[in-house]
């Protein structure tokens, strides 16, 4: 008899867990196994499942297959606060893709900090630094360290212009910056930018900020300055910034604050505000001068007293209708699908040179990029011509 079709008894609520965790019903998973669905709530209630089902249910719900043969479900929490609730609303259990690639970046943070303090680097002075600062004090240090004037973006001709920018800045000041849409190169694996659209993993010598690539540019501006803000407050966290935080999400606010500041300076934009038009075409002509997106410039309006509640909570309701038509027309974040915003620079080009110096391995280099054989190769060449 065929080992993988021998039927093994392993713990239902495992087997259960591993298919809710990944966010899918019964219909769903027994349509990717090739099974009816009466034989997913089989297995739900007697653990009785074949050696091959329980290694597809694994890679269809991209659970470890070891998982599956635990006494109990593991615990699967995020390492680091998540700020992803909004309203009061309790945020959704941490998904396969969100928590792989908070742990992939973990794992090249860690990496990145070794080489560094190896190398001999000091630590950063702006991680932290703003820890007991106000929200004008924070926005003013963030455009001190990355040397951007108020008004920086407004010199940019488009919002991808001002965010290349910006991503570039924020490198060069020893910070890891990442845009990715998947799940390290893996296109089968999209990230959904309802889940969350970027987090901060704190480090003195190598902290690290992720924004999700499948979201929209104009959005990818605002969750890149927020992230920024909780290096600057020295505060870790997973952020959904769709929404207002919850009560008690005092970090998470004042992100939210100092980052609308440090791209929407409020002195500038009661001094530019002109309602013509309709309210939306108003935000429109906000959003364009200072490159961000028109959620962003509604928030600051409200924020300075320009617009009120109802006004800002209607155009709200009509702007999420629109932006998720967008991601699902556009499919989003094309203009990064690329190794060095993925990877992120800075962290590529350590890498790269410690292979160079005989410092990694090609295999160890390979595992930390997600590239491997003649594409890292080529990657490599990319950052350095001469190697």
């Amino acid at each position: 008899m065929n080992d993988r079709r021998v039927q093994r008894t392993l713990e239902p609520s495992v087997l259960r867990w591993a298919r809710e965790r990944a966010g899918l019903d019964a219909g769903t998973v027994a349509a990717k196994i090739g099974v009816k669905p009466e034989r997913v709530a089989e297995w739900e209630r007697s653990g009785r499942i074949s050696v091959s089902q329980a290694d597809r249910l694994a890679h269809h719900t991209r659970t470890p297959v070891g998982y599956l043969y635990l006494r109990r479900p593991p615990r699967d929490d995020l390492p680091i606060p998540d700020f992803r609730a909004a309203g009061g609303v309790r945020p959704r259990r941490p998904s396969p893709d969100l928590l792989a690639t908070v742990h992939l970046m973990a794992r090249r943070q860690s990496w990145m900090r070794d080489d560094l303090i190896e190398d001999g680097a000091d630590p950063l002075p702006f991680v932290g630094r703003c820890r007991d600062s106000t929200v004008a004090e924070t926005a003013a240090a963030m455009r001190e360290h990355l040397d951007l004037q108020a008004g920086w973006a407004q010199k940019e001709s488009t919002w991808t212009d001002a965010l290349r920018r910006l991503r570039e800045r924020v490198e060069a000041r020893g910070v890891l910056v990442v845009f990715n849409g998947v799940v390290g190169n893996d296109t089968h694996r999209r990230l959904d930018r309802g889940e969350f659209q970027g987090f901060a993993l704190i480090d003195d010598y190598a902290p690290l900020v992720f924004v999700n690539g499948a979201d929209f540019k104009a959005a990818q501006m605002f969750t890149l300055a927020h992230e920024l803000a909780h290096v600057f407050v020295g505060a870790a966290g997973v952020s959904n910034l769709d929404a207002a935080p919850s009560p008690g999400q005092d970090t998470e606010r004042f992100c939210n604050e100092a980052a609308a500041e440090f791209l929407v300076s409020g002195e500038e934009l009661v001094a530019h505000w002109r309602r013509v038009g309709t309210l939306a075409e108003s935000l429109q002509s906000a959003a364009r001068r200072f490159k961000v997106s028109t959620l962003v410039a509604a928030r600051r309006t409200l924020d300075l007293g320009l617009i009120d509640q109802d006004e800002f909570l209607r155009f709200y309701d009509d702007y999420r209708r629109r932006a998720d038509r967008e991601i699902d027309e556009k499919s989003g974040g094309n203009f990064w699908n690329s190794r060095n915003v993925r990877i992120g620079r800075r962290f590529g080009a350590a890498v790269c040179r410690a292979v160079r110096e005989g410092r990694l391995s090609w295999r160890e280099a390979y595992s930390l990029t997600g590239l491997r054989g003649d594409t890292f190769y080529r990657y490599l060449l990319s950052l350095d011509p001469a190697s």
